[in-house]
């Protein structure tokens, strides 16, 4: 059902109409013209094929970043009562890890996780309603008809799951993982790593959790056909070679996974993509981390809405931490121990909100700014990028930008930040976890 907002609209009314957004998980179907047009391209090298006319506007999408901050001034009031984070609770202060770590029974309540995601992304239930489906064959063989057993076979299918692992393996993918909606894939408990192959693309899908992976030496693949749901398979070009591709897609969590040197990107978010939380993850070995918006002159980017909370963007790492656009960007409470060129970028005016962080600068005297503008004019001087609460070591700075009010924050803020103080208990546990059956995670 379209939603129409009208100015005139009281806000206890207003309200009552969030509440409604809030408890509903609306899907999406495409044309069989669209469905055609689209399931068969990828999400960089044909991405250029695209016109914006020809790119979907997703009823599952969240349109109007305005209502966004008014839901997630609610969901914060209303989250600790809801969700009783403290019964569980660790006393790290991370809300995510608050919320089930601490149960030694995590394994028999797996499904309580799809009540711990905060931010933009906290709506993604993943595969919460569906059955389990256990991942026992580690091999990819066949990715036009994969077998029944393999992580192929089960993102795919067109029903909710909730996807765990038999045993410990290492799954190396001929070609892309290209995932269909409502599906969790859980790693706690064993040790899996998605390497030395293809990696994970989620195109124009909605609600999807990704926990508890290690994802690393992803390569570039394609010029073949592969199957992204059970009625159908298309031609893929060569893809990127990212960790995570999100491409047109939302309701996005991905979560302590590990994350290391891939061809590309780490994690990219494009072509529309939004309500995407980024959280609790470990960042290593890697040039170009984070790209999140497709380019300057895609303005469909501007509905972008993403928190990344509780990283640590660790060793070995260059620039794009995230690199933005557009859109509205969220960066509360995350660890940069790490970077040579600089932390966070953008272009194309987007709205940048660092609150909480820890900016630990390295040694080179030209690389102490945590910014930094991709912009030849002064224009940037405008763009809404504020640091407020980050703790600055060893010579690190920001340059903030356009208005201080923080009414211009509203769209990209998501959270209540913490002290920056307290970064490193929050961050202590980043990556995929050592949870091990039976014993608190």
């Amino acid at each position: 059902m379209a939603i129409y907002w009208r100015s005139y609209l009281s806000l206890s009314a207003l309200l009552v109409v969030m509440l409604l957004v809030i408890n509903a998980t609306p899907g999406h179907s495409f044309s069989a013209e669209e469905a055609k047009q689209f399931q068969s391209l990828k999400n960089s090298t044909m991405v250029n094929r695209l016109s914006e006319e020809n790119v979907p506007n997703h009823e599952h999408a969240v349109d109007d970043p305005e209502i966004v901050a008014l839901m997630v001034d609610l969901s914060i009031r209303n989250s600790t009562e809801r969700r009783k984070l403290g019964f569980f609770s660790c006393g790290t202060g991370n809300p995510i890890d608050d919320c089930w770590r601490c149960d030694r029974n995590w394994q028999r309540n797996r499904k309580r996780l799809a009540d711990c995601a905060i931010g933009f992304g906290r709506n993604a239930i993943g595969g919460r309603d569906g059955k389990y489906y256990v991942v026992t064959d580690p091999n990819d063989d066949d990715p036009v008809n994969p077998r029944p057993g393999t992580l192929r076979h089960a993102v795919i299918q067109d029903r909710p799951l909730w996807i765990v692992f038999k045993r410990d393996m290492v799954i190396t993918l001929k070609q892309e993982l290209i995932m269909n909606s409502f599906k969790t894939i859980d790693g706690r408990g064993v040790n899996v790593h998605i390497a030395n192959g293809a990696c994970i693309t989620i195109q124009f899908v909605t609600n999807i959790i990704i926990h508890g992976i290690n994802i690393h030496d992803c390569k570039p693949t394609g010029n073949a056909m592969v199957r992204s749901s059970p009625n159908h398979f298309g031609w893929r070009t060569i893809a990127d070679g990212d960790g995570i591709s999100i491409f047109g897609s939302s309701h996005i969590w991905v979560d302590h996974n590990s994350l290391t040197n891939c061809a590309d990107g780490l994690i990219d978010a494009i072509m529309g993509s939004t309500a995407i939380t980024i959280s609790n993850n470990y960042f290593t070995h890697h040039n170009e981390v984070m790209l999140l918006g497709h380019s300057d002159s895609y303005v469909r980017d501007k509905i972008m809405q993403v928190t990344i909370a509780y990283n640590h963007f660790g060793e070995g790492l260059i620039q794009r931490m995230p690199r933005c656009r557009h859109g509205y960007f969220h960066v509360v409470n995350n660890d940069y121990t790490h970077w040579e060129m600089y932390a966070i970028g953008g272009s194309a005016s987007p709205t940048i909100n660092s609150q909480g962080n820890r900016y630990l600068a390295p040694a080179n005297p030209f690389a102490k700014q945590v910014t930094h503008r991709v912009e030849q004019s002064e224009v940037w001087k405008h763009w809404n990028w504020r640091s407020e609460g980050d703790l600055m070591l060893n010579g690190a700075f920001f340059t903030p930008s356009g208005h201080g009010a923080a009414a211009s924050y509203a769209r990209a803020s998501s959270l209540a930040a913490k002290a920056s103080s307290l970064v490193g208990t929050l961050t202590s546990n980043a990556g995929a976890l050592s949870c091990r059956r039976g014993y608190q995670c």
